[in-house]
């Protein structure tokens, strides 16, 4: 019942409540678990203008993947902010995965080339289907490559994608990770979804006018891109800066060396999206768009189900 397009909308309307201070979003809270190379983030927020608040609860336990297990499992809580009543409870994890999607797709829609056609995704697992997604509501791509460490991931996801529906007028490669240079070189847009602690690729191969949306990493260790392309960005653009400055791991990376720092961050999000600061202005430029998340990304497509179903009288009404 909750697509793209409307997780888009509803981003939309959240970022300009946060420009216009209608939003409360605490500092989140991560608690590591090393032995298992996992981590939970807890994440509350508050719509001051609706007067609802949501506080996220999700698990990233990578190696569950081995035993067929979810590796990314979450639920949302909604609460009414003038009554203090719980309203609904949420699965979290397919509304991490669109809102995510979602905020690509806005930056994508102000930072892309307008005719850009060639989409290359670096990462087949848990977030990139909802990347794909959220570029083909705000571009008319017409190939897509798949690049992925191992090949059979590669093709699952691939058949996903056509199980999905995506037009057929859209040319799907699978590419193996030798190849990886060249494709890059012919990307426009690059979409990264993964968890590594290693450039996933070389920033030299980056072509003028391409536009990155780097999503997997989220803490200080990993690292999707390396400073080689930082430092190439023209404009690179984060979703919060607190949480870009303090979790993504390329950044605090750049950061620490003598030619790039945190004053070079062109903006956030929010204040593209509402004007206050520049879009592409060429097509030459190259444009980086970081996203760790924030609880009020969470919050809006949280609320935005809860009134969809509302509306469609859908869920399952429970006494707690």
């Amino acid at each position: 019942m909750y697509k793209m397009d409307k997780a888009v909308a509803d981003l939309e309307h959240l970022l300009k409540a946060k420009v216009e201070e209608q939003v409360e979003n605490p500092l989140r809270t991560v608690i590591e678990f090393k032995k298992h190379e996992a981590s939970v983030l807890y994440m509350p927020s508050a719509d001051l203008d609706k007067e609802l608040m949501a506080m996220k609860a999700v698990t990233i336990f990578p190696h569950n993947r081995q035993s067929g297990g979810k590796t990314t499992q979450g639920v949302t809580l909604v609460s009414d902010a003038k009554t203090g009543e719980h309203v609904a409870l949420v699965n979290a994890s397919y509304l991490t995965r669109i809102r995510t999607g979602a905020l690509s797709a806005i930056a994508t829609d102000l930072y892309a080339m307008e005719n850009a056609e060639i989409l290359t995704c670096i990462g087949t697992g848990g977030m990139a289907f909802e990347q794909v997604l959220g570029v083909l509501e705000v571009r008319n791509i017409k190939t897509i490559n798949l690049v992925n460490r191992t090949i059979a991931n590669a093709e699952q996801f691939k058949e996903k994608l056509v199980e999905f529906g995506i037009p057929s007028s859209i040319n799907i490669e699978v590419i193996p990770e030798e190849q990886k240079s060249e494709v890059v070189k012919q990307s426009q847009i690059i979409n990264c979804s993964t968890r590594s602690e290693t450039p996933v690729f070389d920033g030299k191969d980056i072509q003028p006018g391409t536009h990155v949306n780097g999503v997997g990493s989220y803490l200080p260790h990993m690292r999707e891109v390396d400073h080689r392309f930082i430092c190439r960005a023209d404009k690179v653009i984060v979703d919060d800066f607190h949480g870009a400055t303090e979790e993504a791991g390329e950044l605090i990376h750049a950061n620490a060396q003598s030619d790039w720092s945190y004053d070079k961050i062109h903006g956030e999000l929010k204040d593209a999206y509402v004007g206050n600061l520049t879009a592409r202005e060429n097509d030459q430029e190259i444009t980086f768009f970081k996203c760790v998340g924030a609880a009020y990304f969470d919050l809006a497509v949280a609320i935005g189900v809860y009134e969809t179903a509302k509306e469609q009288k859908l869920g399952q009404y429970v006494t707690i």
